[in-house]
């Protein structure tokens, strides 16, 4: 499979602090894995919010209710 052609301009904006990620960069490959842990990825949430690694979609509505 090819990777990403916009990695490094995703990698500007990539939050993710789980470093042995395969992902990092690869927006698409990554949504679709956090969305069948019914989770959002990294660049969803403030830093942090990131960091507690709780990327629920409860955790989502919770920060950006206000």
């Amino acid at each position: 499979m090819a990777r990403c052609n916009n990695v490094d301009r995703n990698m500007a904006n990539c939050n993710c602090s789980y470093e042995p990620c395969s992902r990092k960069g690869i927006c698409c490959e990554c949504i679709q894995y956090h969305l069948k842990s019914r989770e959002l990825p990294a660049c969803f949430f403030p830093a942090s919010a990131e960091k507690t690694y709780d990327r629920s979609f409860e955790k989502f509505i919770d920060i950006y209710k206000k």
